[in-house]
């Protein structure tokens, strides 16, 4: 190794390094190429960085008597030094990550405090150790200067450089340019971290906005094989690749949020946010702030600027839900947003650009409102340019068993139940009610069963189709035939017994007279086989013999 006192300062040298920093978006390497140009191409041995950081090792600092503000203090974050001629062996003590120094004690401390340049000479011949350097002792160091790292007034922290002899006068003008330089470099590499922080925690939100349409009470994930969720499925084939707005019509409950979410998961926006907006939740005169966003100060409340939903769906989908529910005055700076793409946040001047596709959904007829004037026409027709209409599950029952296991799976996760069986006579049970509440009521009673189940068969407590539901309280008074044309027929003990006997044998053939097991005629009828062989010896029942071939 070549003696310090043959390293020159060389101006071209560091005018390069100051460039390179300026390349650096990552704060660690700014001031590791800071400390290896100081040891490796100038005089000094040993070179130091410290920077104003919050309080963290106080129980066990040893100037923690002489500390007035344990919020903060300086920290050590990198070191380099090389070893002189004659000097101790061993890990420089120069390197230790874990030191600290209260602010305004000591040499270091005092710099900071003043932002000014500080060179101490002879510090081996100082009567009182400088706080943090009290290694310098064996390592024959001549002076040292203490340049503070300052950004646009502000003190971030300071440079320490150790020369083994007297430092030039013309070092004190690049010391002062080398700081400001490392200042705005360090500014900016902490910027670019809280903004690549802050994308982190976006990407987490749009995840989670994402998982919110598919998992908050998902409608089955488009569950189904009949040419009624076929057809929806064609259909959302072919509009998601475009950048059409898109109108989802049916009742409540048919799954017309997860419909949306297909829309979006097969567009060229899926890698954007999906974000939902349920327009029947938002009090109305919060509607325009909810959709554009607002500045601090526009109103009442609004104690910062916050970015609405158009402005969080930038680049993605937004879902409309309820959109029938928007009031008339929102509804024509919503036409505005999808005739030109451009809106305003709540009290502010600044146009800004909307690039976000729109898809709606109603259970209420647009049309209709539009022409008594509840709902703006040409809204209307700009949301209904591709409209898919999705049925009740009332008309897809060929649906409803492979809906059911779904949600008896799902069900028996999320409620962390044994999963229970369901049975064939279970499914024909469900498929035989007419579903008001749709996909959404057959979970809410799937998750019921399941509960109750304890992971035996599955009972489901429905009406029975075509009936009504039990009166709420007794009735008064008698009730003639003429009044309730269900009580107008009745059977007779001997029709009563025939009918049972014929509903033993269709069971019994349904189920290839099978007794007991899985779909037997015992669990079709929803009985215990001992039950069915009591039946069957009641009636003289036995399984045909087979007629020889």
């Amino acid at each position: 190794m070549e003696p310090a006192s043959d390293k020159r300062f060389d101006p071209l040298t560091a005018t390069q390094l100051l460039l390179e920093v300026a390349q650096e978006h990552l704060l660690q390497p700014i001031l590791k190429k800071l400390v290896d140009f100081a040891v490796e191409r100038t005089a000094f041995v040993f070179s130091q960085v410290w920077m104003i950081e919050k309080g963290d090792l106080c129980a066990t600092c040893k100037y923690r008597s002489e500390c007035a503000d344990q919020s903060r203090c300086l920290h050590l974050v990198v070191g380099r030094g090389r070893a002189l001629p004659g000097a101790e062996k061993g890990l420089s003590p120069c390197e230790d990550l874990n030191s600290r120094v209260p602010l305004n004690l000591g040499p270091l401390g005092e710099a900071v405090a003043s932002g000014q340049l500080k060179v101490i000479k002879n510090p081996d011949q100082q009567p009182i150790t400088a706080p943090g350097f009290e290694w310098l002792g064996p390592e024959r160091i001549a002076e040292f200067g203490i340049c503070p790292i300052k950004f646009k007034g502000e003190v971030l922290g300071a440079i320490v450089s150790f020369s083994p002899q007297d430092m030039p006068e013309t070092l004190a003008p690049w010391s002062r340019i080398f700081a400001d330089h490392i200042g705005a470099a360090i500014a900016n590499a902490r910027a670019f971290e809280e903004i690549q922080r802050l994308k982190g925690q976006l990407e987490l939100q749009n995840a989670y906005l994402q998982e919110a349409v598919v998992e908050a009470k998902a409608f089955g994930d488009l569950v189904g094989q009949s040419s009624a969720l076929r057809h929806i499925v064609g259909q959302i084939d072919v509009v998601a690749p475009t950048e059409a707005s898109v109108l989802i019509l049916g009742e409540t409950g048919t799954g017309k949020e997860l419909v949306a979410h297909e829309i979006h998961r097969r567009s060229a926006r899926k890698d954007a946010p999906l974000v939902r907006v349920n327009c029947a939740s938002i009090p109305r005169e919060l509607f325009e702030s909810e959709f554009f966003g607002h500045i601090r100060g526009s109103f009442t409340g609004a104690v910062k600027d916050r970015a609405g939903r158009f402005e969080t769906a930038e680049g993605g989908t937004i879902f409309l839900d309820e959109v029938g529910e928007i009031p008339l005055d929102i509804q024509n700076k919503l036409l505005r947003v999808l005739q030109e793409k451009r809106y305003e946040r709540v009290g502010d001047d600044r146009t800004r650009r909307a690039n976000v596709r729109i898809v709606a959904a109603t259970n209420r007829d647009l049309k209709k409102a539009a022409a008594a004037a509840k709902f703006r026409e040409d809204l209307y027709y700009r949301l209904n340019v591709f409209p898919i209409h999705v049925p009740p599950l009332r008309e897809r029952i060929d649906d409803i068993p492979l809906l059911a296991k779904h949600f008896v799976e799902l069900s028996a996760r999320e409620l962390n139940c044994i999963k229970p069986r369901l049975t064939r006579a279970a499914v024909t049970r469900l498929q035989s009610y007419d579903w008001p509440g749709n996909v959404r009521e057959l979970r809410n009673v799937v998750e019921r069963a399941v509960i109750l189940a304890r992971g035996g068969v599955l009972d489901f407590d429905l009406p029975v189709s075509g009936q009504p539901s039990p009166p709420a309280g007794p009735s008064h008074g008698p009730v003639s035939p003429a009044s309730n044309p269900a009580q107008s027929r009745f059977l007779t003990e001997a029709e009563v017994e025939r009918f049972e006997r014929d509903n033993l044998v269709a069971a019994l053939e349904a189920a290839n007279w099978k007794i007991s097991g899985r779909d037997s005629a015992a669990e079709l009828l929803g009985i215990k086989p001992t039950t069915l062989l009591s039946r069957m010896s009641k009636w003289g029942l036995k399984r045909p013999e087979r007629e020889p071939s």
